[in-house]
């Protein structure tokens, strides 16, 4: 009934640019926190960045100053914009909403939702 779709990532030399985006679908009625965890092989997954609701956004230390998110609620998308890119960042990046949706008894329901994960890889 809700779908997490990310697109974008891929394979890209160290010191490149890449963007993520990942776009909310079905029963939805509002979505609180929306963002980016990631997980690299044999690491325990990671916030990347998020915004919350009241507008507050969150970067991890390792990101700040290179990674932009952007949120656009109107559209239940957000974005990662990733520059200056590290082997170091290569991972699974997956998308995450808290959300209230309507369930198919027609109740309210409230909680989180992840989308399938797309592969970024970064060589040096």
């Amino acid at each position: 009934q809700v779908q997490l779709v990310e697109s974008g990532g891929g394979l890209v030399q160290a010191g490149g640019s890449l963007i993520l985006s990942c776009a909310a679908s079905g029963s939805i009625l509002s979505i609180n926190d929306m963002g980016w965890f990631r997980q690299a092989p044999g690491k325990q997954r990671e916030l990347v960045a998020n915004r919350t609701w009241g507008g507050s956004t969150n970067y991890a230390d390792s990101v700040k100053g290179r990674f932009t998110f952007s949120r656009n609620n109107a559209r239940n998308t957000v974005y990662l914009q990733m520059n200056s890119l590290k082997s170091e960042d290569t991972a699974v990046y997956s998308c995450n909403a808290d959300l209230f949706w309507r369930g198919e008894d027609g109740r309210t329901r409230y909680g989180p939702h992840w989308g399938q994960g797309t592969q970024v890889t970064v060589s040096s």
